[in-house]
């Protein structure tokens, strides 16, 4: 699980896979992640949403490898206007889980855990895919075309707000102590 997003499962859920009945060969997993799914964590990242999620399970002998495919919109609220917005996600990941001596996260990607394990839990897996799917600015819409999102677009930077006819002359020091200070050069 990367360490950005910190949310914790609140329970048990029906997004555990269980491993016991998983034989070697391939799996396919659908998982629809609505207001139940998101009410399992206790982090607000996302409160709301409609995505469907399919897993599909590649499980080997000493090695599972899980690709994601979620898509579908989650509810945002804009950072500028506070209005609430449909952001809508494809995402594709992929975790590996091996198994090993322990259980232990080696990655952000890539799991160990012992062969005695009955079940993996995937919706914190989920989430935390969700979570870094989502922009770092969060616009409504219709503030996408704007200028100052376009790469394009020239930067203005402002500096100082004194108008410029009232900036002092360089000639003449604002305070008549630092006049000693000049002829030193």
């Amino acid at each position: 699980m990367p360490p950005a997003i910190q949310a914790t499962v609140k329970k048990e859920s029906q997004f555990d896979l269980n491993l016991a009945r998983l034989t070697l060969k391939t799996h396919q997993f659908e998982y629809d992640l609505g207001p139940d799914f998101f009410a399992l964590f206790d982090q607000p990242l996302v409160e709301q949403g409609d995505l469907h999620a399919d897993v599909e399970v590649i499980k080997t002998e000493r090695l599972m490898t899980l690709n994601f495919h979620i898509t579908g919109t989650v509810q945002l609220t804009c950072d500028r206007s506070l209005d609430e917005f449909a952001q809508p996600l494809d995402i594709q990941e992929q975790l590996l889980v091996r198994f090993g001596d322990e259980a232990k996260e080696l990655d952000d990607n890539v799991l160990q855990i012992t062969p005695e394990t009955q079940t993996l839990p995937l919706a914190q897996h989920l989430y935390d895919y969700i979570g870094l799917a989502l922009p770092m600015k969060k616009l409504h819409p219709r503030f996408q075309d704007e200028a100052d999102d376009n790469p394009d677009a020239p930067t203005k930077l402002i500096f100082s707000t004194r108008p410029a006819d009232d900036a002092p002359d360089d000639d003449e020091p604002a305070d008549p102590r630092w006049a000693a200070l000049r002829n030193l050069n």
